[in-house]
């Protein structure tokens, strides 16, 4: 455990955070992001005083009623049957622990542990979950400035309470009380948690901050050796004494004191603020004097238009005539989430690298190919889902699943609007049947992915790192126009942050969405133009 602060119990040299100086902040979720604690508090009082009630009676001795401070003490953060455990240990009340399949009347660790779950459910089922206004305020400003975000909960409710809330696609990884029981990791305050969802975030704990309101979770925070372990007090009298003594660096009621200052050289904008590449051709051709370019293309809405039906997005003669002129002077890869053996027949070229099904799946010239361990071992749950999908989906119009060997499209762009919502529900519905996998949104389109932190911008830094094209003189180029695009403008940014360089460009104009990238394209005839123009200067500027 930290020692108490000796003067300034806040003052740090990464409070408020500097972006430039970490890679990314894991949140707890109860407390900090969302105002749940005091549903999950109440569902504990009314198992406890129900449980405590009926041993009185039963045993004929007295036991104290449950109270705050029994919360914060023995429950606030720690999975829910380890939770238990200790609030009947303080009680000196010891019961079998029983199974996760006990009935909520046993009389169990795990069985009270469900009954609890039981009253939180039927609590999310009647409420709306509320947001920390704050906790949004920093969650954009740490995307704008690139810097990657998980949410980790000890409640295998978690994604329940996300969904309900509709902040799900704020956060690039989750693990909560699911991944825990299914990995065996260990409760707060152990470390476990949060050293698995920075492993997942391709990161280290140097350079990563813990944000959480639990005094087991900053205990965690501070014996994982973490960057900055934030405490979080929510206006309660004492907790923020408690949490510095638990290992708190610093202590904030709000979460904006957090970045005071972000710094507007990293942060992101709406996608309609963008600079058009056609005002930085200049700019941009001076950055790419006598360098080598290694250019990164996603398909479609990239190198195709997006059409109504997938399966007809088919690339112009022209556009793969230049790509594969561009590939005798420059590195060219197209990392897509088709499938692999799709995308490489549809660009048709030998010469360039693909990555599929978001970069699980990679291959290049000369038949060398590569599929990542980090998918083989979803596979089983993939194919579940798929049977899953099909099944749910068959009745709705327009809907359509597109299996690839390392996620599922569900395409709902020919769907009626009226209908939209029930695909939607018909995903989630099956995805509460496999929690190793997830759910992104494209245009009209729900991925189905694994839980990794593998994704287009790993590809990315693979390939980079493969063909050995980490030197000062390479200029990585990433062009694409969907959500899935992002990842890969947020490794170039933070390649840039570190000192290196990198170029992101953004296709098409989705207004207010906010992206990384640095430059504009407003759609795939401008990215016919500008790959024009990599030829041009390629043969008269930029290295071969």
């Amino acid at each position: 455990m930290k020692e108490d602060p000796a003067v300034n119990p806040n003052q740090h040299p990464l409070y408020p955070l500097e972006p430039v100086e970490i890679d990314a902040v894991i949140f707890d979720l109860d407390g900090v992001i969302t105002d749940t604690r005091c549903a999950h508090e109440a569902a504990w009082k009314q198992l406890f005083d129900e449980y405590l009630e009926e041993h009185v009676k039963a045993h004929q001795s007295g036991c104290g009623s449950f109270s705050h401070e029994d919360y914060r003490e023995y429950l606030d953060g720690k999975p829910r049957y380890e939770g238990v455990r200790d609030f009947l240990a303080s009680r000196h009340i010891q019961l079998p622990w029983g199974d996760p399949a006990d009935s909520p009347e046993q009389e169990t660790v795990c069985g009270l542990g469900n009954r609890k779950n039981h009253y939180f459910s039927q609590w999310l089922e009647s409420h709306t979950v509320d947001t920390f206004a704050d906790a949004l305020d920093v969650l954009q400003r740490l995307y704008r400035a690139g810097v990657r975000t998980a949410i980790i909960s000890a409640s295998k409710n978690c994604e329940a309470v996300l969904a309900n809330a509709g902040i799900t696609d704020l956060f690039a990884v989750k693990v909560d009380g699911v991944d825990m029981a299914e990995q065996s990791l260990p409760g707060k305050p152990d470390p476990a948690i949060f050293l698995q969802a920075a492993q997942r975030l391709g990161v280290s704990p140097e350079r990563t901050v813990v944000v959480e309101d639990a005094l087991a979770g900053v205990k965690a925070g501070a014996r994982g050796g973490f960057a900055l372990v934030v405490g979080v007090n929510r206006g309660e009298s004492g907790h923020a004494e408690a949490l510095r003594h638990y290992g708190a660096d610093v202590v904030t009621n709000t979460l904006t004191e957090l970045l005071k200052d972000p710094q507007p050289g990293v942060l992101s904008a709406p996608v309609e603020e963008i600079a058009l590449f056609r005002e930085a051709r200049n700019a941009v051709r001076a950055r790419l004097r006598n360098k080598h370019i290694a250019l990164f293309l996603d398909y479609d809405g990239t190198l195709t238009p997006i059409v109504e039906d997938y399966r007809k997005a088919q690339l112009s003669s022209t556009m793969r005539a230049t790509i594969s002129e561009l590939a005798r002077s420059c590195t060219v890869a197209v990392i897509s989430g088709r499938d692999l053996d799709d995308v490489r027949k549809l660009v048709g070229l030998d010469q360039v690298f693909y990555a599929g099904s978001h970069g699980f799946d990679i291959a290049g010239p000369k038949g060398w190919h590569v599929e990542l361990q980090q998918g083989k071992e979803f596979l089983p749950d993939l194919d579940a889902a798929e049977a899953g999908l099909r099944e749910k989906l068959r009745e709705i119009g327009g809907a359509s699943v597109e299996r690839k060997k390392f996620s599922i499209a569900v395409h709902y762009r020919q769907v009626a609007s009226d209908d939209v919502l029930s695909v939607e529900e018909a995903v989630d519905r099956v995805l509460s049947e496999h929690p190793r996998l997830r759910k992104s949104s494209g245009k009209k389109v729900f991925d189905v992915k694994p839980r990794s932190h593998w994704n287009k911008g790993q590809a990315l830094l693979w390939l980079l790192e493969r063909c050995d094209l980490g030197g000062d003189d390479v200029v990585p180029i990433y062009i694409g126009d969907d959500t899935t695009d992002e990842d890969a403008f947020h490794v170039l940014r933070q390649a840039e942050r570190n000192g290196g360089d990198g170029i992101g460009i953004i296709v098409g104009d989705d207004s207010g969405r906010p992206t990384l990238a640095h430059y504009a394209l407003e759609g795939t005839d401008e990215v016919a133009d500008f790959l024009q123009w990599l030829v041009a200067i390629t043969a008269t500027g930029a290295k071969g």
